[in-house]
């Protein structure tokens, strides 16, 4: 899941902003079901593409649709490629028009517009879905994970809790271990993700080494680096290349204090397959190494991406409002807060009010950023700097 997110935390120093403020890691993105029972390895679900590929020439083989869709969405996942997730829109839309009443495409159209951050679409084909069958718990989990994008928490976690209660699996695991971080309780977290990692089928890799990565992300977060660096590295050996165990490894370096071996991993994961967090995790780091140059190329690199390729509006509020371009910060984190209301939005306008001069007004918001219970390091730092200007 959450996906996905603000789970590992590195204190670096800002140099544009003056003051410690990590970029966000990777958020986790919704678990799918294994493709047909195909193992999910690399190289499996570049065969599973090709051989769907022709098999989806006849519109009417549905469940080649939905195995390539779920192929895609996983490439989308660990390559970084958000045209992967459009094209298994446009695969699962054929389908539909063939077959509209084929039920398995559309509850993967669901997820393909979740991978998409389409929530509210995500939410009415899932909810479509529900009318035909109310006892399907994947169904649930797209549901809790579109209200939980949107920040409509309670509703969320009724969700997950249906779904858990339905079919306790990995999936179902993983998100109440998200629903127990979001509430503070990290204990419990790494107790279900755990528990996801235990019930995860050996023939899908990919999500194995997925839950590998989340449980390191929470291990991290609560001090236990060691025990950190072994999650990340069992998933790195289970799904070689995973972009979430090489930044886990990147983030477990550099809280030990080895910027330099941090930056070389995040370099290599920039050569292979970028994206805007490891261009701003690479920024981060550079500028705890001094090079503050080479540190502001990367920062707007990461600006870019987080514009176009794979838009993220509130880690954009967030690193405008670090790099002092508050006034157009708090334009683009409001525009996110009217549309979603969860707590990471929250503390993006929050955070750009308080860089703005807006002390008032951030102390309101940031409210909503911590009504959850979150111990979320950059939203705590960021909530701990604004009361201290609000007492002044």
């Amino acid at each position: 899941m959450r996906a996905a997110t603000q789970i590992i935390c590195v204190t670096v120093l800002l140099a544009t902003a003056g003051c410690a403020r990590p970029s966000p890691p990777p958020r986790p993105v919704p678990l799918l079901g294994a493709s047909g029972g195909a193992s999910t390895s690399r190289s499996d679900l570049a065969s599973t593409v090709q051989a769907m590929h022709e098999r989806v020439k006849d519109r009417r083989d549905v469940r080649a649709a939905v195995t390539l869709a779920d192929a895609l969405l996983r490439l989308t996942r660990v390559e970084g490629n958000s045209g992967l997730a459009i094209e298994a829109e446009r695969v699962l839309i054929a389908a539909l028009t063939a077959d509209p009443e084929s039920y398995d495409a559309r509850r993967m159209l669901a997820a393909t517009y979740l991978s998409q951050h389409r929530f509210r679409d995500a939410l009415r084909e899932a909810q479509r879905c529900q009318q035909v069958r109310q006892d399907d718990a994947w169904i649930d989990g797209v549901i809790g994970d579109a209200n939980l994008e949107l920040g409509r928490y309670d509703e969320a976690f009724a969700a997950f809790d249906r779904m858990a209660a339905i079919k306790p699996n990995a999936a179902s695991y993983a998100r109440v271990a998200y629903a127990r971080e979001l509430g503070g309780d990290l204990d419990a977290a790494v107790r279900f993700m755990r528990m996801a990692t235990e019930a995860t089928s050996a023939q899908d890799p990919e999500s194995q080494a997925w839950h590998h990565a989340q449980l390191g992300g929470l291990l991290l977060q609560i001090g236990r680096n060691n025990d950190a660096r072994r999650e990340f590295n069992h998933a790195a050996v289970l799904f070689p290349g995973h972009p979430f165990a090489t930044d886990g490894l990147a983030r477990v370096a550099a809280a030990d204090g080895d910027l330099a071996g941090a930056l070389a991993l995040v370099r290599k994961q920039i050569a292979s397959q970028p994206s805007a967090a490891d261009y701003a995790f690479a920024g981060d780091l550079l500028t705890r190494l001094g090079r503050t140059a080479e540190a502001d190329q990367h920062y707007r690199l990461a600006e870019a991406g987080w514009r176009t390729d794979t838009p993220e509006p509130a880690r954009l509020a967030r690193l405008l409002a670090d790099r002092g371009a508050t006034d157009e910060a708090v334009r683009v984190a409001a525009a996110a807060w009217a549309e979603r209301k969860d707590i990471f939005t929250a503390d993006a306008l929050a955070w750009a009010y308080y860089r703005s001069g807006r002390v008032a007004e951030a102390s309101t918001v940031m409210a909503e950023a911590l009504r959850t219970g979150t111990r979320d390091r950059i939203i705590r730092a960021h909530a701990a700097e604004i009361s201290g200007a609000a007492e002044r």
